[in-house]
């Protein structure tokens, strides 16, 4: 099971974009996702008491709040709005999936980090690789918001960066259920904020959206969940990291399986390239070996 967990993991973090494009023809992007983090409190209300989590407290809890609102607020809310104006959904990933690589700039530009050669040469192979799929013949399901898509996808992008590394600074040692259910609090109250003050909340409650939203739940949000405390707990967490880079190609696969979504050559290089790019950058840096002198 260690094995094969960071795999699955990475697995079912692929299908929440294909499960957002299952949803949005039957309800528009903040209701859709306002509905899921309602469902996520729920269950993870009942993971708290069952599981008896700790809940951050103080300053904690605030900090987890922020963590919330940047990366299931800005991040889902950016990926969900995108992928309704009409963005593939490979694109999609495969765009805020450059997330590390953003990450390792914005370490180096406001820290004394410097990025090894490979992570440079991933950064250049993440360029090429972005720009290959973007001159690819990738079919978008309506051609007149392209500019507003890429728009709320580096929204998306900036949401999921940011809130890893504020997750990083200020979280350290919050419990992840009792942590996870605060985030959803705060993501849930932001979006009913702007389903009520931008959209109609206006919902077609049909068997494909009401699978979708059940998937969403209990698929991404409970069991994958579930899977990264089990590795945690094993000791096997780094390894998602380390196959992470694997997630918007995924994402192009089950697209092409679900939606007869296609890319040519170009696409295909550019996933390629893509995903080397973001191993290299998240690969870590060999450890050099330690020389002891022998003294006669």
């Amino acid at each position: 099971m260690t094995q094969i967990a960071p795999y699955l993991f990475v697995v079912l973090w692929s299908s929440g974009f294909i499960g957002a494009r299952f949803g949005l023809p039957y309800a528009e992007p903040a209701t859709f996702l306002l509905l899921r983090m309602m469902a996520n409190v729920l269950v993870f209300g009942v993971l708290v008491l069952a599981l008896k989590a700790h809940l951050p407290k103080g300053k904690m809890r605030w900090h987890s709040f922020a963590v919330g609102v940047l990366i299931h607020g800005f991040y889902l809310g950016g990926t969900y709005k995108a992928i309704s104006l009409g963005m593939p959904a490979g694109l999609c990933a495969l765009l805020v999936g450059i997330q590390p690589i953003l990450t390792a700039v914005i370490m180096v530009i406001m820290s004394n980090e410097k990025l090894r050669s490979s992570q440079w040469f991933g950064l250049l192979l993440g360029f090429v690789g972005i720009s290959l799929v973007l001159q690819g013949n990738m079919e978008w399901q309506q051609e007149g918001a392209k500019a507003m898509a890429f728009g709320f996808t580096m929204l998306a992008l900036l949401g999921i960066t940011l809130g890893t590394l504020y997750q990083k600074r200020f979280c350290q040692g919050v419990d992840l259920i009792g942590g996870t259910f605060y985030q959803y609090i705060a993501t849930g109250l932001l979006l009913a904020v702007v389903a009520t003050s931008t959209e109609t909340m206006v919902v077609d409650w049909n068997t494909q959206f009401i699978l979708t939203l059940v998937w969403l739940v209990l698929v991404l949000s409970l069991v994958a969940i579930l899977l990264l405390l089990y590795m945690v707990k094993h000791g096997e967490s780094s390894k998602v990291a380390s196959v992470f880079y694997l997630v918007p190609p995924m994402t192009a696969l089950q697209a092409w399986l679900a939606f007869g979504e296609q890319f040519d050559m170009f696409g295909a290089l550019g996933f390629a390239l893509a995903a080397l790019a973001v191993y290299l950058m998240i690969r870590p840096a060999k450890k050099q070996p330690i020389v002891v002198e022998q003294r006669a």
